[in-house]
């Protein structure tokens, strides 16, 4: 990992959450309540060979998301962080490659490695997120949600 890629991925990855949520917190404080939905990864949770940037950044996320929690679950503030798996996504798919991978090389790989031998659709998070951000999500804060078809129940 480059210094500038360290540098861009920290900064995207932490420093934009950090920030962000910061900001979010000041807002729902002063209306009394809130959720802070964080996207953190199954890669923050395992490692991954080669992405060792990526991965310490959404480590980095699940911290900074546990204790935001705290911090401000007397406030009414709820903080929870969504934890993707593999998701059929133009990022996915290019992968760090020049042409991106084919729907037959992406069923090849969820296959071998995704106990549910599938790709998440991006709608999928986003119904755990809607979720989160509900009412129905009242008595969490501070949780991890993996989405990732059993991957991190290995």
């Amino acid at each position: 990992t480059s210094d500038a890629d360290w540098a861009r991925i920290m900064g995207v990855n932490v420093n934009g959450v950090f920030f962000m949520s910061r900001a979010a917190v000041r807002q729902m404080k002063a209306q009394g309540s809130g959720a802070i939905i964080n996207f953190g990864s199954i890669w923050g949770h395992v490692g991954g060979a080669g992405h060792v940037a990526y991965c310490a950044a959404k480590g980095a996320v699940h911290q900074i998301t546990r204790a935001m929690a705290l911090d401000h679950a007397r406030d009414g503030i709820r903080v929870n962080a969504v934890l993707p798996g593999e998701v059929d996504t133009p990022m996915l798919r290019r992968g760090g490659r020049a042409t991106p991978a084919t729907d037959e090389e992406l069923a090849k790989m969820a296959d071998a490695d995704i106990p549910m031998g599938r790709l998440a659709q991006p709608a999928e998070i986003g119904r755990v997120v809607r979720f989160l951000a509900s009412d129905a999500a009242s008595y969490i804060t501070g949780a991890m949600i993996p989405v990732d078809a059993g991957y991190t129940a290995r």
